[in-house]
């Protein structure tokens, strides 16, 4: 069944506009009183039926609502160090599949991708619709967002706000199985380097502002690797997966 996000739905109706409705009539071509999924991207579904059609604007009849079930029980925030290229477009797409909250990309001392303001702007635009799509054709009843690009500083004050901050590391000698089986929680925030990993002044930083460094494993994974092998495990510690 066909899946839109949109912010015009109450208990009984709903309202789809913009791009989405020109691909309601225009490509899908549905017709009135056929069926159709929204959610309001606070993790509730809606099943709607369809009134009336137009490229401009779709109106729904709503049938039923019930919570989100594409949505984790854990929360993970992603703080990905900025990588080269488009393989920040591969890392969202996946992520946001596999059930991340919301990214963070960062600037380390290793990161050779050091985009302007404007530049980090419209990569911005790009990655949150990427996100978008990928909440739409996984099933998620929230789209996570691609917020701006911070400094290793600031990420890691962020993460220590959080009840546990993990901060992956090839030099760690503490597996992610041994200490998610301790300290799993409702929420998790995770740090994961670009080409090249973090310098040791970045993972001594980190350690000393409480945040966990593990290793994911014996072998060197990818900067668009990692971070998904990190969800996955954590959301099958988590009995999500």
């Amino acid at each position: 069944m066909p899946r839109f996000f949109t912010g015009e739905v109450d208990g009984r109706s709903a309202v789809i506009t913009g791009e989405d409705a020109r691909h309601i009539a225009l490509s899908l071509r549905m017709k009135p009183g056929e069926p159709l999924t929204v959610c309001d991207s606070a993790g509730h579904d809606y099943q709607c039926v369809v009134e009336a059609v137009d490229p401009g604007r779709v109106d729904l009849r709503v049938e039923a609502v019930a919570p989100s079930a594409g949505e984790p029980g854990v929360k993970i925030t992603l703080y990905q160090a900025l990588p080269k290229g488009d393989k920040l477009e591969m890392i969202v797409q996946k992520a946001v599949e596999l059930g991340v909250g919301r990214i963070v990309p960062v600037l380390t001392r290793r990161c050779v991708s050091r985009p302007d303001e404007k530049s980090m702007k419209k990569k911005l635009e790009r990655l949150n619709r990427i996100a978008l799509e990928a909440a739409k054709q996984c099933g998620r009843g929230r789209v996570p967002p691609v917020e701006p690009l911070v400094g290793f500083g600031e990420a890691v004050a962020r993460m220590k706000e959080s009840p546990l901050g993990i901060f992956f590391y090839e030099n760690a000698d503490e597996s992610l199985k041994s200490a998610l089986s301790r300290r799993l929680g409702g929420e998790v925030s995770i740090m994961v380097g670009s080409e090249g990993g973090f310098e040791p002044s970045e993972a001594a930083f980190a350690a000393e502002n409480g945040l966990l460094t593990l290793s994911l494993g014996s072998r060197i994974l990818r900067c668009e690797t990692a971070p998904l092998a990190a969800i996955t495990a954590i959301l099958y510690e988590a009995g999500d997966i």
